[in-house]
């Protein structure tokens, strides 16, 4: 009977720690949704200029987490508030750890842990390089990254994530429609502050100049290669897979995911029908990273028709902010990253109250102003420090000729040159 006990719990083990990797890879797969998705809303002349942040921020965010940001998170803290610091990975479970049984015995392998929250980061970071995109600096934007993906983040992380302050307060957030894409989205807003609006996106008489995306098919398979990923995102996040119970509440998020996506395109596109006369793809894809998004903060206890209204509503809101933003406040985002992250987040972690009894909005609106506060401040600090330093936007002549010649020396559609005959 004890090697039965033995043989069943190592299975357990095994098949919840693959199932962890498969769920870290398919977020891993999410920042070649984010490079398509940026690489088709930018002009072709700044193509390879956004892949090559979008490929380097992940190294860089897997580089810092492993160093220090994971420890930061998920090591011990000197207080609620105040993380502690150490480096490097630690070893992984005792097999005698596991064997033990028990609530306290590990379930799933240290390390896939490490794998699947570095990818985390790593979206989060994602979100700022789609709104500073086509006139920031390459090499300050790499700069930012270094102490975002090591320290903001994973400090923030931790309050709630790591059981500070913020898990204590009762503030929820099953995925991280605060943690991870408010986060993002507020550091990518300090960035656009500072860095000002594209040449030619606004005119000196208040007119608001639309500035179109090269690639809308590209667009399109990054919108869907990010939705796939997403079922990693939440699904992941459950953290068990090895028994019923957990099966099932698994199965549930993959469908409040998927059904909160749908309601949210759906959305985007008919508010856009009845608001511009026309049926706007790019707001129809935002419609559904902003379901996405909606859901990203509780997507295990509502229903799935509920799921579908909460990723409709988001769908709705991305639009109206998309449009506010630009039009009223004049804040340039070629992707519309802190419509779809920031306020669309916002509005997933109030939603989290209508379905989950354990909520509080004290506690929700606690966790916003708390996350949004850290970043963007801190994030300022830093965008400041570095554009004094190095300077983060690239000269009028650079940005005319496109970031693709100026920063990488190289373009990504050579053919299309007009120094080519």
């Amino acid at each position: 009977m004890e090697q039965i006990t033995g043989d069943i719990l190592q299975t357990k083990y095994a098949l919840d720690t693959f199932y962890f990797l498969v769920m870290g890879a398919f977020v891993m797969w999410m920042a070649a949704g984010f490079s398509m998705l940026e690489a088709g809303l930018v002009r072709s002349k700044n193509t390879a200029e956004i892949l090559t942040k979008n490929v380097v921020l992940y190294s860089i965010a897997c580089i810092m987490y492993m160093l220090i940001g994971y420890n930061i998170m998920y090591g011990d803290s000197i207080s609620s508030i105040i993380p502690g610091i150490s480096f490097g990975l630690g070893a992984d479970n005792e097999a005698a750890a596991v064997l033990a049984g028990g609530d306290d015995a590990p379930y799933y392998s240290n390390l896939s842990d490490f794998f699947f929250q570095v990818v985390f980061v790593a979206t989060a970071m994602s979100i700022v390089s789609g709104a500073v995109a086509e006139r920031m600096k390459l090499w300050a934007f790499f700069a930012f990254a270094i102490v975002f993906t090591g320290i903001i983040y994973p400090t923030q992380g931790m309050w709630k994530w790591g059981g500070g302050f913020l898990d204590e307060a009762g503030f929820l957030d099953f995925a991280g429609s605060g943690v991870v894409h408010m986060a993002g989205a507020a550091a990518a807003l300090a960035g656009v502050l500072l860095l000002g609006a594209r040449k030619g996106k606004y005119g000196k008489d208040g007119s608001v100049n639309a500035i179109p995306g090269a690639n809308l098919p590209m667009a399109t398979l990054g919108t869907f290669i990010l939705w796939m990923g997403w079922f990693g995102f939440n699904g992941g996040s459950e953290l068990k897979v090895s028994d019923i119970a957990e099966a099932n509440a698994t199965a549930m998020v993959f469908v409040n995911t998927n059904m909160a996506a749908a309601g949210g395109c759906v959305a985007a596109l008919l508010l856009a029908r009845l608001w511009f006369g026309k049926a706007d793809l790019t707001m129809a894809l935002n419609g559904a990273l902003a379901g996405l998004v909606s859901i990203t903060a509780e997507p295990l206890t509502p229903s799935p028709e509920l799921a579908t209204l909460i990723g409709a509503i988001g769908g709705a809101l991305v639009v109206i902010s998309i449009v506010t933003l630009d039009n009223k406040f004049k804040i340039d985002d070629p992707v519309g990253a802190i419509s779809v992250h920031g306020v669309v987040g916002l509005w997933g972690l109030l939603a989290v109250c209508i379905s989950n009894p354990d909520a509080t909005l004290s506690a929700q609106l606690l966790g916003i102003g708390v996350i949004f506060a850290w970043v963007f401040a801190t994030s300022l600090v830093v965008w400041g420090i570095v554009k004094a330093v190095m300077g983060i936007r690239v000269s009028e002549e650079e940005e005319y000729e496109g970031l693709d010649v100026g920063e990488c020396g190289l373009e990504a559609y050579p053919e299309f040159s007009q120094d080519r005959k």
